[in-house]
């Protein structure tokens, strides 16, 4: 299900858990060291690269404790400093304030996703920017002058997000400055502060942008089109003189366009062969760092403003820039680069270059060598009616034609998601576990234009499913998979993908990992949460409307169709999942084990949809393991607390 409007509705149910890179390196059959879920668990993910005023020290959430919080990295190197210190809920930083070290963070309770965002004082407290229950929150940006800045709030009305602007000088007193009676979703705010460009989504395929001045109360339409057009705004330049905005009008990808809004002309500023997905300026403005969706991974453009002249962004050795950010003063830069064998870490080098960039972090646990971990590969095959599907291939190096290794099919969530290229910890460590991995971009997936992201429209877990059974053979044609052992993994709607293969495909696959998937499409359309208003009939446009389309959502829903199942099925869930309600994994794991099959049930009662604490990943994954040595590799498997094998019975 796809939930974010900006810049494609792409991820309503999307578990983050991302894929490698793809590489052209190929794998060699040979013994490997094997590690713990621990040891890939307690390698260190870090998000976020704000610049302290004075551009000594960058503001950034990682979760080397097992729980994410803010911390403060020197941009000289060397040891962080702790800015929050959460236990037990994960608290992600936003953004330094522009004076002094205040800065913002978000948490929400648990994974309900009911977000409040707050700062965090000088003398350590915090303030909640948003108080109240029951309503969620988030950073919408900072005035041109960063002395204020803007939030969007569901408070008054849950259906809806109204545009708030706060002071940042004083007591951070808030005025309305949108209310939000049109449905939309807020989006940025012009420099001198009197227009704000808005999203109307209309399906998850259609959507438009208008601009609304906020002084004379009019609003004007910048996207005016005929059919399936899908576009979204992402800022105004620095002189306020035009919007940018990507859109695939005329066009299977999206481009970058120049709104002009005294003409209302529209101009392209950059186009390729692959979705543009974003991109922001410096903070000195003289500087536009534009990403690029590329086969599944992220090409990173620079260009200097308003000439719009290429520069080529530092190198960093193996591995791939995917983020860029600036210090105030805009000598210097900060950028992630990863690789499908580590993950990001954190580089900073002066924008004048002449020099290295210099490395602030080790994501990597060290007690993990790289050489026993794989590259990945792009690949693509027929599916069944010839449409073309790419996916990412995972081969562990002890797999050859002589030693076949039991393989699973890796389903996205979404459904209009992608399995990307950058690292997975759990992807690596079942692959070091002698398990092919063939992570599958069934049509509906993003990134390779529009007409595919519509294929499976009012088919899905139809049109979509046969492309994840068809995957199957790209697997067993490697040569070195074993035909008689392929399972099939994946979170969110991915997990819906597995129930609806062992339902409907009963003897495609021979287990099933489901990781809070949906299994009855009625209820999950009719629980949707109230604030993600019209994307509420976007969905139904795209998978059925439960009040009108209930046979065929019933006949697509895995529960209605258990006692088809017939493989052993292990399914994790996140009792405060707002999206994926625990009672859906409840009755599948019910209704199924009435088939008298093996089903093993994990529910974490502190996660929501998706993993932030380190041992519930530890555990889970390691339930994973378990599960697919005991059903896949016909053996016993006991593994402690910290995930290490202690015992392997045949």
């Amino acid at each position: 299900m796809r939930t974010n409007p900006l810049p494609r509705l792409t991820a309503l149910l999307v578990l983050v858990i991302s894929m490698g890179v793809a590489s052209c390196a190929p794998t060699v059959d040979r013994p490997t060291a094997q590690y713990s879920i621990a040891d890939f668990m307690e390698s260190t993910s870090y998000r976020g690269a704000s610049f302290s005023p004075d551009g000594s020290k960058l503001l950034v959430s990682h979760n080397s404790t097992g729980i994410f919080n803010a911390y403060a990295l020197p941009v000289a190197g060397g040891e962080g400093e702790a800015l929050t210190s959460s236990t037990t809920t994960s608290q992600f930083a936003i953004s330094y304030f522009n004076d002094d070290e205040r800065f913002l963070y978000r948490t929400d309770g648990g994974g309900d996703e009911l977000w409040h965002v707050y700062v965090r004082e000088l003398d350590g407290s915090s303030t909640d920017l948003t108080p109240g229950e029951g309503h969620t929150a988030s950073f919408a940006g900072w005035s041109a002058d960063r002395t204020s800045f803007y939030l969007t709030t569901n408070e008054r009305d849950p259906k809806v997000f109204d545009l708030y602007n706060y002071d940042a000088n004083g007591d951070y007193a808030r005025r309305m400055i949108y209310r939000n009676d049109d449905g939309a979703f807020p989006g940025s705010v012009s420099p001198d502060g009197r227009y704000m460009a808005y999203t109307q989504v209309h399906t998850t395929n259609n959507t438009d942008v208008f601009l609304r001045d906020l002084q004379e109360g009019q609003t004007g339409h910048v996207t005016p089109h005929e059919g399936d057009v899908s576009s979204s705004p992402l800022g105004f330049t620095p002189d306020g003189s035009a919007l940018l905005l990507l859109t695939d009008q005329d066009s299977e990808f999206q481009r970058l366009f120049r709104y002009d809004l005294a003409t209302n002309e529209k101009a392209v500023l950059v186009e390729a062969e692959w979705d543009v997905m974003f991109a922001s300026f410096s903070r000195t403005d003289d500087y536009l760092v534009v990403g690029i969706n590329n086969d599944g991974r992220t090409e990173l453009r620079l260009y200097q403003w308003p000439a719009m002249t290429q520069i080529d962004l530092p190198a960093v050795p193996g591995a791939s820039v995917t983020a860029v950010s600036f210090s105030k003063d805009g000598g210097t830069m900060a950028m992630y680069a990863g690789g499908s064998r580590f993950p990001s870490d954190l580089f900073v080098q002066p924008v004048a270059g002449g020099t290295a960039p210099t490395k602030l972090t080790n994501s990597l646990n060290a007690a993990v060598d790289l050489e026993n971990l794989v590259d990945a590969e792009v690949v693509r095959f027929a599916s069944y009616d010839g449409v073309e599907i790419p996916g990412i291939l995972y081969k562990p190096h002890q797999a050859s034609a002589t030693n076949q290794v039991p393989v699973l099919v890796w389903v996205h969530g979404g459904p209009g998601g992608q399995s990307r290229a950058s690292y997975s910890g759990l992807i690596q460590y079942l692959v070091n576990h002698g398990y092919g991995i063939f992570a599958i971009n069934n049509r509906g997936s993003s990134g390779y234009g529009k007409a595919f992201f519509a294929m499976d429209d009012q088919r899905h877990g139809e049109a979509d499913l046969g492309d994840v059974v068809a995957s199957k053979q790209v697997l067993i044609d490697t040569g070195w998979a074993d035909a008689e052992r392929v399972g099939i993994i994946g979170g969110s709607y991915g997990g819906y993908m597995v129930l609806a293969a062992l339902a409907f495909q009963p003897d495609v696959f021979d287990v099933g990992v489901d990781i809070f998937g949906v299994s009855n499409w009625l209820r999950t359309l009719e629980s949707i949460p109230p604030w993600w208003g019209a994307q509420r009939d976007a969905l139904y446009a795209e998978l059925g409307n439960p009040a009108t389309d209930r046979e065929r959502l019933e006949r697509i829903s895995p529960l209605f169709h258990a006692s088809n199942i017939r493989v052993p099925l292990i399914v994790l869930q996140g009792a405060n999942d707002p999206r994926v309600l625990q009672v859906e994994s409840d009755e599948i794991v019910e209704a199924v084990r009435g088939n008298d099959v093996p089903v093993e049930y994990v529910v974490f009662p502190d996660e929501g949809h998706g993993f932030r604490n380190r041992d519930n990943e530890i555990a889970g994954y390691g339930a994973i393991l378990r599960f697919l040595d005991e059903h896949l590799k016909g053996k016993t498997v006991a593994i402690n607390r910290s995930g290490s094998v202690l015992a392997n019975t045949p």
